[in-house]
């Protein structure tokens, strides 16, 4: 694990074996949003060292966004790390790099990326399954094309925001099954889900696909992501053609992406895939693998919900391979999230819709009161760890957002 001349304990989640992107602005310059890297409880200003260092890929992160630097491609995302893990390990460069270090208490967090396109997919068996199984009793949980090919969503980017954005109650149609008729109002089925985004760069032309064994090369790093969903909205619009206002009123993202590289200890092989996947969707080990995350959800400080993302069916690079599949473009700052992820025991469930039952079973917090979904006021945080080099953990910076009332 390397060392580093920073007064900070050998097993912080957030150490130099991590080091998370982020954008941050600080109280003298409010107006100046830059490029900044966490280490432990500060924020480096990339930015500002690179500039004053002269290295060659200082002018993609002297920017208000990651998007230069996503477009910069994997050897200046490789280069830039392991500069900033050399400078931050020998002492030598204590008295170059200590005036650009922030404390995090003291800088606002901005979204890391201007997000060019967003999809969201639908990548885990078991929450398909008890979606399928609340939806549809009588019928087999999952739909026929689901083991074939990775099920998404066209989402709508601009309303990506940042954790620790309140999030406003959404109105619409809804219908429940015994209304003679729909009715407009806000949600009284709002819910979360609790998913990791993909950050992606290297843009591709129009046309072009990016196969299984290339997608590392376009995979920046990973985000905690909460796609809130209204689900009685959905329940009514979605048919036939998917989720549109029950989803695109807000998802929220964590302020700091963890690079794929640090996440190296994490990969596992992913479930077996039944039957084969196409030969597009196949690839080498070191390409399609899954990640062994831990999530942990809490809502109003009661734990509800541990997922487990490496049970998850479709590997991110198979999920990429797909969006690509047809043709389609990528774009520096392409986010996909993988869908919600859940596992196979009860207290692994990623949504409300699924720890409920479609609230036929409600959950008892720590105060005494119960939910089926969420409630003005509520507030909603997911955090995550994984897998380090040599025994340690990688801490994903958590995703929270508190609910408010309809407008």
């Amino acid at each position: 694990m390397t060392s580093t001349w920073l007064d900070l304990p050998a097993d912080h989640p957030f150490g130099v074996h991590h080091l998370p992107y982020g954008v941050f602005t600080t109280a003298d310059s409010p107006g100046r949003p830059r490029v900044g890297v966490r280490v432990g409880d500060r924020v480096l200003d990339l930015a500002a060292l690179s500039r004053r260092a002269g290295v060659g890929w200082a002018s993609e992160v002297n920017h208000g966004t990651l998007n230069p630097f996503l477009a910069a491609g994997p050897t200046t995302w490789r280069t830039a790390r392991g500069w900033l893990q050399e400078r931050l390990g020998d002492p030598s460069h204590r008295a170059e790099v200590e005036p650009h270090l922030h404390p995090l208490s003291e800088v606002t967090l901005h979204l890391p990326l201007r997000v060019a396109d967003y999809v969201d997919f639908y990548a885990s068996e078991h929450h398909a399954s008890n979606v399928g199984s609340i939806f549809r009793p009588d019928g087999e949980p999952l739909t026929p094309n689901w083991k074939h090919l990775p099920i998404g969503y066209h989402g709508r980017s601009s309303t990506i925001v940042v954790s620790g954005t309140d999030i406003v109650r959404p109105c619409g149609q809804r219908k429940a099954p015994q209304d003679p008729a729909p009715v407009f109002g806000p949600s009284v089925k709002l819910d979360i889900e609790a998913e990791l985004a993909f950050v992606v760069g290297g843009a591709t032309p129009l046309g072009s696909r990016v196969g299984v064994a290339d997608a590392p090369s376009h995979l920046f790093g990973v985000a905690l992501f909460n796609d809130w969903s209204a689900r009685d909205i959905q329940a009514w619009e979605y048919v036939p053609l998917g989720p549109f206002l029950g989803k695109s009123f807000a998802s929220s993202m964590a302020a700091w992406i963890t690079p794929m590289e640090a996440l190296r200890e994490a990969r596992v092989p992913l479930p077996t895939q039944d039957p084969t996947p196409q030969e597009y969707l196949q690839g080498p080990p070191e390409a399609s693998y899954g990640l062994d995350i831990t999530m942990e959800v809490r809502l109003n400080g009661t734990l509800v919900s541990r997922p487990p993302y490496r049970t998850m069916y479709w590997s991110p690079a198979q999920m990429l391979a797909h969006l690509t599949v047809n043709g389609a473009a990528l774009s520096d700052g392409d986010v996909f999230a993988s869908g919600t992820v859940s596992g196979p025991e009860p207290d692994t469930r990623g949504s409300l819709l699924e720890l409920t039952w479609n609230g036929t079973s409600p959950l008892t917090l720590e105060d005494g009161s119960t939910r089926t979904f969420l409630e003005d006021g509520d507030t909603v945080t997911i955090t995550a760890s994984a897998p380090g080099p040599e025994g340690s953990r990688i801490g994903l910076a958590e995703v929270t957002g508190t609910i408010r009332p309809a407008v």
